[in-house]
């Protein structure tokens, strides 16, 4: 099948999975993960109509995204960010999902001053409690939410997490339940308010189970691109370097 095929089969799926949970067919955005893929196979993504694009490594993200210039797309920020990164990574993305400590947001705001101009970000919450993934805990996020609002450049737009990589559902459906849980609580009770509705959650072997339970952004590759080169553990400490658990983008 070809990049376009499979990428109409992907939407397919997204749009039946939002249905059975009683939302429209165009409710979820799709961030179709690009990692190891090279620009001209990304192109034909482009091509079909796809224009959310996400990167886990900010040095390949930006060499993408400069081989892509004057593509009508948007770059997201999916993977861990380093502080020193920031200069950087705003040089092509649009969008941070992985929004997880207070020193991240002020490099960030310091950039973002300095260049005249916005940025949204989700913030990233470890709903496995698994010692080796990034994200706050999910008791910190409503502390965290608050020092968030000290930062004028930032624009909190909702939450991201990564299931534990496991074949059991009720464990991968658990850890989306816990942060569709912070994201109605926050919409409730957070300064930031109703502006936090998006859940960043699902990936290329779990999306379905995600939008299921309440997903609002998918961040799918290789049900797009097929399997990588590279293990997940390339990108994600702590993900097993398996083909079991490279399922999951």
């Amino acid at each position: 099948m070809s990049i376009a095929d499979k990428l109409h089969d992907v939407r397919e799926t997204i749009r039946a999975a939002s249905l059975r949970s009683g939302r429209a067919g165009d409710a979820v955005r799709l961030v179709l993960v690009t990692k190891t893929i090279e620009p001209e196979r990304v192109r034909e993504a482009i091509r079909a109509g796809q224009t959310d694009l996400g990167e886990n490594k900010v040095q390949e993200g930006r060499r993408k995204a400069e081989a892509l210039a004057g593509e009508p797309v948007r770059w997201a920020m999916i993977g861990h960010l380093q502080s020193n990164k920031v200069k950087d990574v705003l040089r092509f993305a649009g969008e941070v999902q992985s929004l997880d400590r207070l020193s991240l947001a002020r490099a960030l705001e310091k950039r973002l001053q300095f260049l005249g101009r916005g940025l949204d970000v989700l913030v990233q919450v470890n709903t496995s409690n698994e010692a080796s993934k990034f994200g706050l805990a999910p008791a910190d996020v409503p502390g965290f939410l608050k020092e968030l609002t000290a930062f004028d450049a930032l624009r909190p737009k909702g939450f991201m997490t990564l299931a534990r990589f496991t074949p059991d559902e009720e464990e991968v459906r658990r850890c989306f339940r816990i942060l569709r849980q912070i994201r109605d609580h926050a919409l409730r009770d957070a300064p930031q308010g109703e502006v936090l509705s998006e859940l960043s959650m699902g990936m290329s072997g779990d999306y379905g189970i995600a939008i299921e339970e309440g997903a609002t952004v998918v961040r799918v590759g290789q049900a797009v691109f097929g399997p990588r080169a590279l293990p997940d553990s390339h990108y994600w400490p702590g993900a097993p370097g398996t083909e079991a658990a490279d399922r999951t983008r």
